[in-house]
């Protein structure tokens, strides 16, 4: 099983720069997208099932902003869409598709980079999400915030009619892989320029000890850094100055799995050849098949 995930800066951009054409060399199983900076009217057909993939989405209520999406080749059997927090879910950062025993999340957190108002949003979420990852991954049923929406078995988006509810994610014994943009960099092999950037978002002590957290308490794996303890490589780069040229980036994009299924990971690699945002594709094959 072949999973690619990439944010990308506005689905327009991306198939623009010949996203969907280097999709179709793939053979990925499933393609986790944040960052759509698109809602269901903008969607073009290719975009919203293209190559056969079964599309889903999870827009944000305003234009031109957030978002993320899930392809997968085989049609999951139930996907959530939403966390049930209303205050982020109008942003459009969390979907879910269940395969069989197997959850695969396309997740965006939030960027505080514009300012103190959004790193205080990012910390809220943070705090929120923490329980609900801590529930996933253990043996009780968990529920999370208020309401949040499964969607019908087609492809589609919230925008399609679905039934709103409480959300109780049953996970005894599941695998889970979340996929996506966490805006957060956790060591310092993960950063180029790590000295110059412990007091900016992304880098700051808080979020990298709820990454700790996350890997070290509560058991999650970074799927990356198992395969490649010590390797310095990044897939997020500035658009200022010569970031891209020099390398000077940011690990930032993960695939973050429960500890068996993380055990069946058996290559990953950072996709660079072509560039389809200011991210890079982050490819994991697991020994598993959907």
């Amino acid at each position: 099983m072949r999973i690619i995930s990439l944010n990308l800066n506005g689905i327009r951009s991306a198939y623009n720069k010949g996203l969907l054409e280097w999709l179709g060399k793939q053979n990925a199983d499933i393609l986790c997208v944040q960052e759509l900076k698109a809602q269901a009217a903008d969607m073009t057909p290719e975009m919203l099932a293209p190559l056969g993939y079964h599309g889903y989405f999870h827009y944000a209520e305003k234009k031109g902003y957030s978002g993320v999406g899930i392809y997968s080749k085989r049609k999951p059997d139930n996907v959530i869409v939403g966390l049930g927090i209303p205050e982020f879910d109008a942003e459009g950062r969390y979907i879910e598709a269940q395969f069989g025993n197997l959850s695969v999340v396309s997740l965006y957190l939030p960027s505080g980079s514009s300012g103190e108002e959004r790193q205080a949003v990012k910390f809220k979420f943070m705090e929120a999400f923490m329980p609900h990852l801590r529930q996933m991954i253990g043996n009780s049923p968990a529920s999370v915030g208020g309401e949040s929406r499964l969607l019908p078995q087609t492809a589609g988006s919230a925008s399609n009619v679905s039934q709103p509810h409480m959300v109780t994610l049953k996970n005894s014994g599941r695998e889970i892989i979340l996929c996506g943009d966490w805006n957060i960099a956790h060591t310092q092999k993960d950063i180029k320029n790590w000295r110059g950037n412990q007091k900016n978002s992304g880098f700051l002590p808080e979020e990298r000890a709820w990454l700790t957290e996350l890997f070290n308490e509560v058991g999650f794996v970074d799927v990356f850094r198992k395969l490649h303890p010590e390797l310095e490589a990044y897939t997020w780069w500035s658009n200022r100055g010569q970031a891209w040229a020099k390398d000077v980036g940011w690990r930032i994009d993960y695939q973050i799995a429960t500890p068996a299924i993380a055990g069946k990971a058996l290559t990953t690699g950072i996709y660079k050849e072509q560039r389809f945002s200011d991210h890079a594709p982050l490819m994991v094959d697991y020994e598993f098949s959907l």
